[in-house]
């Protein structure tokens, strides 16, 4: 059962540890910042099961329902739902013109750089043409969106059952 309860958190740890890595080849400050914050979460979730310390593995499950409803949003960012639009630079806190690393990287996308014209300089940014692409971007962000909604449901469940095991096992003691 142990084994078990380490799968669930080491996935969702790899998934959010494959997650940053994406958003910090896009320069994407925003998700950078909440990838970091769940991922010490999570360690502290896998701490909480390994050390039988029920208050860590809440503190993972209150997280869960907060992650949940960031990966919502990035879900309605992406599909600019409600007046989102994926091209403003929200993502980067208004700090660069990046986006995602998927919009120019993305699986069959061939990509081309254009020299600015030069009536039109763009801050010495070249324009990037990309043609090809079997999945757009917006839908590979969606996807990793969904996967961490569906591990962190999934960590939630089994969180919730390690706490009340945790806490018959406390009430069996006294």
């Amino acid at each position: 059962m142990t084994i078990f309860r380490v799968e669930v958190w080491i996935t969702d740890l790899l998934s959010a540890l494959e997650r940053q890595i994406f958003d910090f080849l896009g320069f994407q400050w925003a998700p950078i910042l909440g990838n970091f914050l769940h991922i010490i979460v999570v360690i502290l979730g896998l701490f909480g099961t390994i050390q039988y310390r029920p208050r860590y593995i809440v503190v993972y499950t209150v997280w869960t329902a907060l992650w949940v409803t960031w990966n919502v949003f990035i879900i309605c960012f992406y599909l600019e739902v409600g007046g989102l639009s994926k091209d403003t630079d929200l993502m980067t806190f208004n700090i660069s013109v990046h986006r995602s690393w998927w919009r120019e990287h993305g699986p069959g996308c061939v990509r081309r750089v254009l020299p600015p014209s030069a009536h039109g300089m763009m801050d010495d940014y070249t324009y990037v043409s990309v043609t090809g692409c079997i999945v757009d971007f917006q839908y590979l962000e969606v996807i990793h969106s969904a996967v961490q909604i569906l591990l962190s449901l999934v960590g939630f469940v089994y969180a919730c059952y390690v706490i009340s095991i945790f806490m018959e096992e406390e009430d069996t003691l006294t």
